[in-house]
């Protein structure tokens, strides 16, 4: 009964919010104690507050813990991550670790997507994409070596604070790839020495941006897409089963109720 009474107060949907505005209140006390001279004015109200904070999160927490069996709630990896912060905020607590507290704080804001069933969703598709995006990586890291390399041959003596060497190549194409100021400051400068360089560079932008990144784009959509799926079929399954139970109760009582009116005629 106390469980059930728990578990009903703990799915409400002004629970949910309430625990939504305090995630955030704790991040904007964050943000504001990255002004040096207003955290330190007001040094005792932020340690209070955050104290606050933190025993309203793990009063939270033991709510959740308490309205649903341990092992079914242990079964879920968003609340291990919940328990996790919470509890690492009761042990950095000294002054010696001030730095680590406050990284944890900032890590509160994070419960924002364990709190929000969209965003736990959309984290969830794109944790199912990292075994898909194994081959991707190989592939594309297959692709930066051998342009490193060649890039180093081709232009060591060219631009060698570009291409000196393996490691500043494959950093120059990590530049390239993202597309920034990679044709006016990587290419042109190249080019003004080697006028075939144009061909090396917009043949690794066409691979690297345009293919390989539609394939990262490709398989966080197909995953997410199969998350949605998933989440209704889910969602239908025990409204179906719940149906079905309920039609069987029913015949079940017109048999008992005719087989009462036989014997009573």
């Amino acid at each position: 009964m106390f469980r059930s009474k728990l578990a009903e107060i703990v799915s409400h949907r002004w629970f949910q919010s309430t625990v939504i505005i305090l995630i955030l209140f704790n991040a904007i006390l964050v943000g504001i104690e990255t002004y040096d001279r207003v955290y330190a004015d007001h040094k005792l109200f932020f340690y209070y507050a955050d104290r606050v904070l933190l025993w309203l999160f793990t009063i939270e927490i033991f709510m959740r813990l308490l309205s649903s069996k341990p092992l079914s709630f242990l079964k879920s990896g968003w609340n291990w991550f919940d328990t996790i912060i919470v509890l690492a905020g009761h042990l950095f607590t000294g002054g010696h670790f001030i730095t680590v507290l406050r990284i944890l704080r900032v890590l509160r804001v994070l419960r924002t997507v364990s709190v929000i069933p969209s965003l736990r969703k959309l984290v969830d598709a794109l944790i199912m994409t990292i075994p898909s995006l194994a081959n991707i990586f190989v592939l594309m890291g297959l692709l930066f070596y051998i342009f490193s390399v060649i890039g180093t041959f081709s232009f060591s003596d060219i631009s060698p604070e570009y291409f000196g060497n393996l490691q500043r190549s494959a950093l120059t194409l990590f530049q390239v790839v993202t597309l920034e100021s990679w044709a006016s400051g990587v290419m042109r400068p190249v080019m003004a020495d080697s006028p075939w360089a144009w061909f090396y560079f917009v043949s690794f932008v066409l691979l690297g941006t345009f293919i390989i990144f539609n394939l990262f784009i490709g398989v966080i959509v197909g995953n997410v897409e199969k998350a949605n799926a998933e989440e209704l079929e889910e969602g239908d399954h025990p409204a179906s089963k719940r149906d079905v139970q309920a039609l069987k109760e029913q015949l079940t009582e017109l048999r008992r109720l005719l087989a009462e009116q036989k014997k009573s005629s």
